[in-house]
């Protein structure tokens, strides 16, 4: 699960620079208004899964969500198919 979080956290940076980018060149603010915020917050739960311990009760449905948002970045090279839900 530790490769699967350090990969969306990598593409979630990877995402926000784009989209700053993005904004700097054409002013695509609708854009960044839909996505940045769903960015956040994935990046939210990425994190809360590091530093949770895999006891907690929440661990395997957080894991779940995970591979499930992952899934939008399958076509990346350094996706791995074991990480599908």
């Amino acid at each position: 699960m530790d490769d699967l979080v350090e990969f969306l956290i990598a593409r979630i940076s990877d995402d926000h620079h784009a989209y700053a980018y993005v904004a700097g060149t054409l002013g695509a603010g609708a854009l960044l208004d839909s996505h940045l915020p769903m960015l956040d917050l994935i990046e939210q739960l990425a994190n809360d899964c590091k530093a949770m311990d895999a006891s907690d009760s929440r661990s395997a449905g957080l894991a779940h969500a995970l591979r499930v948002l992952g899934q939008s970045y399958a076509e990346h090279p350094a996706y791995q198919q074991e990480w599908r839900p």
